[in-house]
């Protein structure tokens, strides 16, 4: 008889592992609390793999072998601790696909940065010729990708949640951009507890493998003290240079690995601003180490394109720029997006606030950011915040609204940037809603005065 293996949600990666668990010749079941899309119900019903939704069956669950948890269902789900107290094992998708994989790994964390700094590693390693795969919490999962096929390199990005469902996998490299409060709820609002969950990227890599990390942080260093770090510390700084790994001191990046040194100016990088410097030594050091010649990771460093609503540039309004960061979600990616600018700002910002703490902008808003546009339901503590420290402050629930005061109050060389500290479901289904709608609204408005 098949080991039978059931599936808690029916997302990407839900799917991803109902179609390798068959592949691999297991007996499965999909069960997803919610509704399952059409086109995931017809691959399902492709591949003759039963489910149901709207429910968790129990019986049905609690009969497996193993369960495979969709990222976002907490460990506190009556189900979860059902099959937990029942002493089946819970693992996540990434866990499951790992030992499918003959590739090696680089996996990537950190609560900012690390959808930047997979991108970029992934088009290192790609440009420089490697045989590379991208998953994890960017593009399609990555069991489905092993279902058509293995390549000799992936690089995933990890998030926590799906960090807490790891086992065995083993990154060869492991990166962890920095650590700043963030999804607290899931940790019993113990920064310690999510800490925890960061570093344990690192818990299972050996001697011959290679952990990248942000010295300077504060969270990072204390996780470090709490585990026996067996693979090889290449870490960063924009403080001091570390004898093996990456310095930034403001105008180069200088990146050591034994036998080799690396300057790269900072004009010959495409991204801009200190956190992306970070990003980049990170991915840059990732690609060195994983073999990329110095030759083609410069060449790669000037042409890579950032993911969508990262610091992206929409368009140039009367010489007015208009920036997408509608992904900047925590006041800490929010301090990154507005320290990457020297021009006059006007900062669009708000939505669900998740318990900021908003003192950490105001060293970014002095004599720089000119107007603070509220977009949201409920804008007080943003307001209140920032009363007196911005001279003007207005308010719309209208992206289109926001982004028409933008080009009202700005003036040739400013920028308008989206990056609104919070999350997006009070106006928008989630981020990219929302920077999509700012995108269409920019437009609209540049084709409307061409």
């Amino acid at each position: 008889m098949n080991k039978k293996i059931a599936i808690l949600g029916a997302g990407e990666s839900g799917v991803g592992a109902a179609l390798l668990a068959k592949q691999k010749g297991y007996a499965v079941w999909v069960s997803d609390m919610g509704v399952i899309s059409a086109e995931r119900k017809e691959m399902l019903n492709r591949e003759m793999i039963p489910f149901e939704e709207g429910i968790h069956s129990e019986e049905e669950i609690l009969s497996s072998q193993e369960i495979i948890k969709s990222p976002g269902i907490p460990d506190k789900s009556p189900i979860v601790k059902a099959a937990k107290n029942k002493g089946i094992p819970v693992i996540d998708e990434l866990e499951f696909a790992f030992r499918f994989s003959k590739g090696k790994v680089i996996a990537i964390t950190g609560t900012n940065g690390k959808t930047t700094t997979t991108l970029l590693t992934y088009h290192l390693l790609k440009k420089g010729g490697f045989d590379v795969g991208l998953g994890g919490n960017v593009g399609l999962s990555w069991a489905s990708q092993l279902v058509k096929g293995d390549h000799e390199w992936w690089v995933l990005e990890t998030s926590s949640f799906q960090i807490d469902g790891f086992r065995e996998l083993k990154p060869t490299i492991g990166i962890l951009t920095n650590i700043t409060p963030d999804h607290l709820d899931r940790y019993d609002y113990s920064m310690e507890k999510y800490v925890e969950s960061k570093i344990s990227l690192f818990r299972n890599m050996e001697k011959s493998d290679v952990a990248i990390f942000f010295m300077d942080d504060k969270y990072i260093l204390e996780g470090l003290k709490k585990i026996t770090l067996k693979a090889k510390s290449f870490p960063i700084s924009i403080q001091s240079q570390p004898e093996i790994g990456g310095y930034f001191d403001g105008n180069s990046i200088s990146l050591s690995i034994p036998g080799k040194k690396i300057d790269i100016d900072k004009n010959d990088i495409v991204l801009k601003g200190i956190h992306n410097m970070l990003n980049t030594m990170c991915a840059s050091l990732a690609a060195s180490i994983a073999g990329v010649s110095e030759a083609s990771i410069r060449e790669s460093l000037k042409d890579f394109k950032n993911a969508a609503h990262r610091m992206e540039h929409v368009a140039v309004i009367n010489g007015i720029s208009f920036i997408n960061d509608s992904k900047g979600t925590n006041v800490d990616a929010t301090t990154y997006a507005l320290s990457s600018y020297e021009n006059p700002l006007i900062w669009i910002a708000g939505g669900v606030d998740k318990g900021n703490d908003y003192t950490v902008l105001f060293n970014q808003l002095q004599g720089k950011v000119k107007m603070l546009i509220c977009l949201g339901t409920d804008n007080q503590k943003l307001k209140t915040a920032f009363q007196g420290r911005i001279e003007e402050i207005k308010e719309t629930q209208s992206v289109e609204e926001a982004v028409k005061w933008g080009l009202e109050y700005g003036k040739e060389g400013d920028v308008v940037l989206l990056s609104p500290a919070c999350a997006s479901f009070d106006l928008f289904k989630n981020y990219e809603d929302r920077g999509d709608q700012f995108k269409s609204a920019v437009n609209r408005l540049k084709l409307l005065l061409a």
